[in-house]
């Protein structure tokens, strides 16, 4: 791939004088690993409603009727490249069709994951090597496609990775350990490309959901002691949606965070439940 340029020829890291600080998106191209259905699909929702000039969903699944649904409300302004985030190759390729489209490239959301819920000891190695392999490897694929680009492009890019509030204690209404074993990779690799990559003005960041209203979590609600849960551990007594999550990942992406790298964001209405 090539040794990357030296930072002394790099634009100052420092916002310029004329600065906008308004929290926005304002034009953005932004790519969002699974955004065709629900986390990535709202953040993409609120990325455009403040502002996003494209959104890219890059996402292996074909388009379903919801994102169908976000392309009328936005046309034009939505798109989709199906993209392996496990393949380096698929990856690249989909960041250099939207640069070379747009001319620019701003932000990179890492979000596409997945999880299996079940005793530790009932996994198969390849159920465990599944979940690292898009969940870690994808999200670093993602991240060092993107900072490569940023670099080329002599931009302040930023990169938000979706984690999870497994990554901080494990889940009690539905554990698994290599789930949150790969979030808390995510965390970690998070803090250490923040320190890397900072040089280059390019921040990483990193946001940690708690339970979210998606296709993933139906299972959650119907628990029959789910409404004991809510009563006596305390905390919004309900499931996120998925936009929920998105005025976190505007402000990482935003201009206004010139300076906020390294950090997680919690955002678990429900924490107490956990």
């Amino acid at each position: 791939m090539g040794s990357l340029e030296s930072p002394d020829n790099y634009p100052s890291t420092m916002p310029l004088p004329n600065h906008d600080w308004q929290v926005g998106v304002k034009d953005k191209v932004i790519a969002v690993t699974g955004a065709n259905q629900g986390i990535g699909l709202g953040i993409a929702e609120v990325c455009l409603h403040n502002g996003a000039g494209t959104v890219y969903s890059l996402d292996i699944s074909q388009p379903g009727e919801d994102f169908q649904a976000m392309l009328k409300k936005f046309p034009g302004r939505l798109e989709f490249i199906h993209t392996d985030v496990t393949s380096e190759e698929s990856v690249k390729s989909a960041v250099d069709q939207i640069a070379e489209a747009k001319g620019r490239f701003d932000g990179m959301v890492a979000n596409a994951g997945a999880t299996k819920h079940q005793p530790a000891l009932d996994f198969t190695m390849e159920q465990v090597e599944k979940l690292f392999r898009l969940n870690v490897f994808g999200a670093w694929i993602c991240a060092t496609a993107a900072a490569r680009k940023f670099i080329e492009l002599k931009t302040k890019g930023s990169i938000v990775f979706t984690a999870s509030m497994t990554s901080y204690r494990p889940n009690r209404a539905a554990p698994s350990a290599p789930y949150g074993g790969t979030k808390a990779a995510v965390r970690n690799m998070t803090h250490t490309l923040a320190m890397e990559w900072a040089q280059y003005g390019i921040r990483v960041n990193s946001i940690s959901p708690g339970y979210v209203k998606t296709a993933l979590t139906y299972y959650v609600e119907t628990s029959p002691d789910w409404g004991t849960k809510m009563k006596y551990y305390g905390g919004m007594p309900r499931l996120a949606l998925p936009q929920e999550l998105g005025g976190a990942y505007v402000y990482l992406l935003s201009d206004t965070a010139t300076y906020t790298t390294g950090i997680d964001i919690p955002i678990a209405g429900i924490v107490g439940g956990w």
